[in-house]
């Protein structure tokens, strides 16, 4: 399968999901606007099923991932993951403490540091395409257990949103456009 790039109208419909970002990048945004391909990625853990789609840079490099939360849209997550390439299926053993630590201080140590929240995606008419926007979202008390496991289980530092005052504005992608495979454009920060 090529490599494909969801459309902004394709995770505005996702619903409220997990966002992992890399922190020296920027915003919510910033691994959207350098990604040129997604796959999925389903994993089994002690908790049962794992579902994310992982978003990759020119270099093959992860630089964003979403995942699924209770408070998703299930039907938009399963139509937009069946639309993806599949990444091999893992079975991931949950991580001690000792080890969740050590890949923290080694993310923060090579710059491959995460950071999660919980986020609502819109697309925003701009011009020709759809721009990507985001707000933080609150979760149910289901959807902030189900994220405080993943980011547990990534060792990310999380940001799972009780709404923080003063930050209601929407995270707006630039209109700075690239084109992927002579599909329509995606939006920059």
């Amino acid at each position: 399968m090529p490599h494909v790039l969801p459309q902004p109208q394709q995770l505005a419909a996702l619903g409220t999901v997990l966002c992992l970002y890399r922190l020296q990048h920027g915003t919510e945004l910033a691994g959207w606007a350098q990604a040129a391909y997604a796959e999925a990625a389903v994993g089994v853990d002690s908790d049962g099923l794992r579902e994310s789609v992982r978003f990759f840079d020119r270099d093959g490099r992860c630089c964003w991932r979403l995942h699924l939360l209770p408070d998703s849209d299930f039907l938009a997550w399963d139509r937009m993951m069946t639309s993806l390439p599949c990444a091999q299926e893992t079975t991931e053993r949950e991580r001690g403490v000792a080890e969740r630590l050590w890949w923290r201080m080694a993310g923060r140590l090579l710059g491959g540091h995460w950071r999660a929240c919980t986020v609502r995606l819109y697309a925003l008419a701009r011009g020709a395409s759809p721009v990507l926007a985001a707000s933080l979202a609150p979760v149910s008390p289901l959807g902030a257990t189900t994220a405080r496991r993943i980011v547990d289980a990534e060792g990310v530092e999380v940001d799972i949103v009780s709404r923080r005052p003063g930050y209601e504005a929407l995270l707006t992608a630039t209109a700075a456009q690239h084109e992927h495979g002579g599909t329509a454009a995606t939006p920059s920060l």
